[in-house]
């Protein structure tokens, strides 16, 4: 008798459980917001099989952050991959890696200096293993045009129809009066082949934003960005990030154009991108791209500061949003998103 009560119980309790007793799964959470992490000057990102690598500037060392879904970068830890010697000429101010992935290995290209801004140049590490977090990372020294040997930072580098170019921000001669965006064929990943081509400087009144509204003129962080058909476009930050007008502009490729002739690339006579006060979004720049997992969404990933006049220190933090494409291929980035508004998951995650 006792045997057949407690049968009893146990199925009076699994039916009501079945009709609503038990504890509800929690909701499955759809949304993000920005900013991504509280800090995270110059972002970068690149995804290979369903890890996205995530890096930004910290100033004296390079890290890496693995993760599955962008949406959950806070989750991720940083993994440290080098840190420079405490002297020499790439000891200190190391600004904006970047990582890249050619030819089977591993490439950070970052800038960095003796503690001097005027000798900023642009460096490069090597990993041959599968995994950039991994700590067998070699210093590869100076990436330069040998021609002119100039200041140079924000280094980027792309394929386009067969060929490999590296793109930087840099002084066209020895004073810091004016910063440009150059581009050279490279013949390896280290290597840079031919002399670096300007093609494009701040001629515009929106890229002429100083300090106070004097010298240096920027034009800086230079991204490569391919659109469905196969056109070419070059985002670059104008402006000086000290500025809260500091902006996105956009170089177009013209059709069948030579990267390297300054005269294929049409510059877009107003910035793409600019600061939302509305949103909380001040100074957004220095970006960077990335598809989503389903692979049906093309993302912007940037900084901005979150108040006025908070300049180019670590409240630079990273956010991201969707973006689409006009009618005549260029990009529409549209605005910059609210800091702290609800957006949906890029797809996949």
């Amino acid at each position: 008798m006792r045997i057949l009560i407690a049968v009893l119980l146990m199925l009076a309790c699994g039916k009501g459980s079945t009709q609503g007793g038990g504890v509800p799964p929690p909701p499955i959470d759809t949304t993000f917001t920005n900013p991504l992490l509280n800090s995270g000057p110059d972002p970068w990102v690149i995804q290979k099989d369903t890890t996205y690598y995530y890096t930004n500037t910290t100033g004296d060392h390079l890290a890496i952050w693995p993760t599955g879904k962008m949406s959950a970068l806070n989750n991720a830890r940083p993994t440290t991959i080098w840190t420079p010697p405490a002297t020499g000429p790439y000891s200190k101010e190391i600004w904006a890696p970047e990582l890249h992935f050619f030819d089977g290995k591993w490439y950070m290209y970052f800038a960095a200096d003796d503690g001097d801004n005027f000798h900023h140049r642009i460096y490069a590490l090597e990993n041959d293993n599968a995994d950039p977090t991994t700590l067998n990372w070699t210093f590869r020294g100076k990436v330069a045009d040998t021609t002119d040997d100039r200041w140079a930072i924000d280094a980027s580098a792309f394929d386009y129809k067969g060929k490999r170019y590296l793109i930087w921000s840099g002084w066209p001669d020895t004073v810091n009066v004016e910063q440009d965006i150059y581009i050279a064929e490279l013949a390896d990943p280290l290597t840079i082949k031919g002399p670096r081509v300007q093609i494009s400087r701040p001629t515009l009144a929106w890229e002429r934003q100083g300090s106070t509204g004097g010298l240096p003129f920027v034009n800086e962080g230079p991204e490569a960005l391919i659109n469905p058909g196969g056109q070419l476009f070059l985002t670059y930050s104008a402006t000086g990030c000290w500025q809260d007008n500091y902006c996105l502009g956009l170089l177009t490729l013209k059709p069948g154009g030579d990267p390297l002739n300054p005269t294929d690339w049409t510059k877009a006579q107003n910035p793409v991108f600019t600061t939302a006060a509305a949103n909380n979004v001040y100074a957004p720049g220095h970006n960077g791209f990335f598809v989503s997992r389903d692979g049906k969404q093309q993302w912007l990933l940037y900084h901005a500061n979150s108040q006025p006049g908070q300049g180019c220190g670590n409240a630079r933090s990273p956010r991201m949003q969707p973006f689409t494409w006009n009618a005549d291929g260029s990009p529409n980035f549209g605005t910059p998103v609210a800091t702290g508004k609800p957006l949906a998951k890029p797809g996949g995650e």
